[in-house]
């Protein structure tokens, strides 16, 4: 089920037309705990998974967990965690591959040094879920023997909502500075600023990576760059993005507080170092939609 997004403090196009040809679509995804079943879209819950496929496993020798003292993780290699499943009856605006109608995300819920990212190394499937249920089902994940609990999602269901951001790094360089300038005006006057207004940092389909640091997008080894295809979030609170049914509902964690902050009390509880996240693109011009990750906090 879908929510309602609040509407924007300020009509973009009338107070800074610069930053129409920016937006862009995105969905957010509101996870929120619940008891997904292994045919919902969810974030932390069960995957559509077939009985006779076995459960992916990491065996990457420089994965280690920080809750031991950054201990390396091995000999025996650990099993994923699933971290998102998604079907295109609930995300219209993502595009699957032919053939395909649901996405399923799962990381190794280990910290990883590879590339210096120091972050869970996403994998993704693409399936059909007419071919899955036309088989036994596996009934339940091989838990991992080792983890960090930052890296593994309580159970959420999820709540797609589409809706238009704008960037927060991702502009060029003098327009960049003229946006600042604009949002401490913004500040003043309405009382929030413009990347607390237009640009979101919670866990999203398209859109544009909720940057914490410079931006880094990935090319792909085609040479084009790579697409932003979805974002893992370590925050889930959303500021003037809360829902607008969640907005006064007693006992959530959610509610306006009086000073002014949301808890995140019922959401996925991961850490991933408190902001940012986990940013996932891909190319859709290469065989089999290579993907790659950024990670900053």
């Amino acid at each position: 089920m879908s929510l309602t997004v609040p509407s924007a403090p300020v009509d973009i196009a009338e107070h800074f037309p610069s930053l129409v040809p920016y937006a862009r679509a995105v969905t957010l995804l509101y996870p929120r705990i619940g008891n997904p079943g292994r045919e919902d879209s969810s974030l932390g819950g069960p995957l559509l998974w077939p009985a006779d496929e076995t459960w992916p496993t990491c065996a990457a020798t420089d994965h280690y967990n920080p809750a031991r003292d950054c201990a390396v993780v091995g000999p025996v290699p650990v099993a994923m965690a699933p971290v998102l499943q998604l079907f295109r009856r609930d995300v219209p605006a993502l595009a699957f591959p032919p053939g395909t109608d649901v996405l399923q995300v799962l990381w190794c819920p280990l910290v990883h040094s590879e590339h210096d990212q120091w972050s869970p190394v996403p994998v993704l499937r693409w399936r059909s879920t007419v071919e899955v249920l036309a088989e036994p089902l596996l009934e339940q994940a091989t838990p991992p023997y080792e983890f960090d609990d930052d890296y593994v999602p309580q159970p959420c269901v999820v709540h797609p909502t589409g809706t238009v951001e704008y960037p927060n790094w991702d502009l060029p360089a003098e327009l960049l500075e003229r946006v600042g300038e604009w949002s401490a005006e913004l500040e003043e006057t309405v009382g929030i600023s413009y990347f607390d207004a237009f640009t979101t940092q919670q866990s999203k389909v398209g859109g544009y990576p909720g940057w914490m640091q410079e931006p880094d997008w990935p090319d792909c080894a085609c040479g084009i760059p790579m697409e932003h295809l979805l974002t893992i979030s370590a925050s889930e609170s959303c500021g003037r993005w809360l829902p607008v049914e969640e907005r006064t509902r007693p006992g959530s964690g959610w509610e306006v507080r009086a000073h002014g902050e949301h808890e995140e009390e019922d959401s996925h509880g991961m850490a991933m170092g408190d902001c940012g996240g986990v940013y996932v693109f891909l190319c859709r011009s290469c065989p089999g939609w290579p993907s790659v990750h950024r990670y900053d906090c």
